[in-house]
């Protein structure tokens, strides 16, 4: 059995980057960015949120 070094260090799942109320900013494995859940108070003060500290983002529509 050969075990690699790093594979402890892989990310195997979607990265909460943050919550707000029951929305949650989602980072998915393939890099891109999407917004899940809340309500729609929840969701606009997600937006506010990334225009202000990650405006590089662009969030998946479902």
């Amino acid at each position: 059995m050969k075990l690699k070094y790093a594979d402890w260090i892989r990310q195997d799942t979607d990265e909460i980057v943050a919550v707000f109320g029951q929305a949650e900013l989602v980072r998915r494995l393939d890099g891109k960015t999407e917004l899940r859940g809340g309500t729609e108070q929840d969701r606009v003060a997600a937006k506010e949120w990334i225009a202000l500290f990650w405006h590089e983002t662009v969030l998946e529509q479902r």
